[in-house]
């Protein structure tokens, strides 16, 4: 950072009272202190962010890059009842269809995504990305095929009937 090499610093799976100790160590030596959090987030693992983490980022104005926004593709809805998906994933992803969580994610998601038309993974992503502290989450695509339904997040923007229907489901 001194030299110029580094802009901005982040850190990932971090507790948050690591995180609010890293950050006043950095404000007491005149450290470069971080700027972004990368955390575990998504419709289906809230609590991995949500509570006092999102807090310590949100009273020190740290950005939230969330990664595995996708569940490791559950969000996508690929993943239903009675179907088999290959994937190395799979096992992980497929863990979600046993909850009624992640039934109820997957209707809504369904429901808000056809009467948008777009895709299941861009609004599991645009919820992500209004999510306060949410900067833009993290996704990836192991095809060129699977990029468009994440591009479309910059594009959707979900009422607050649809955030809160999103979020009640996931709770």
């Amino acid at each position: 950072v001194k030299a110029g090499k580094v802009r901005a610093i982040g850190a990932s799976n971090i507790s948050a009272a690591r995180l609010a100790e890293s950050l006043d160590f950095s404000d007491r030596e005149g450290l470069a202190r971080y700027a972004a959090l990368q955390p575990h987030y998504n419709l289906v693992s809230r609590d991995t962010y949500e509570g006092e983490l999102q807090a310590v980022a949100s009273r020190q104005g740290l950005a939230a890059v969330p990664y595995s926004a996708l569940a490791s593709g559950f969000l996508t809805g690929k993943y239903r009842v009675g179907e088999t998906v290959e994937s190395r994933r799979s096992a992980g992803a497929a863990k979600h269809l046993e909850t009624e969580r992640g039934r109820k994610v997957l209707a809504a998601l369904d429901d808000i995504a056809e009467s948008h038309t777009v895709p299941v993974a861009t609004v599991a992503l645009a919820w992500l990305a209004a999510q306060p502290t949410v900067a833009a989450p993290i996704a990836s695509a192991r095809t060129v095929e699977q990029l468009p339904a994440l591009l479309r997040v910059a594009e959707l923007t979900l009422t607050e009937e649809e955030l809160g229907r999103l979020t009640e489901a996931s709770a």
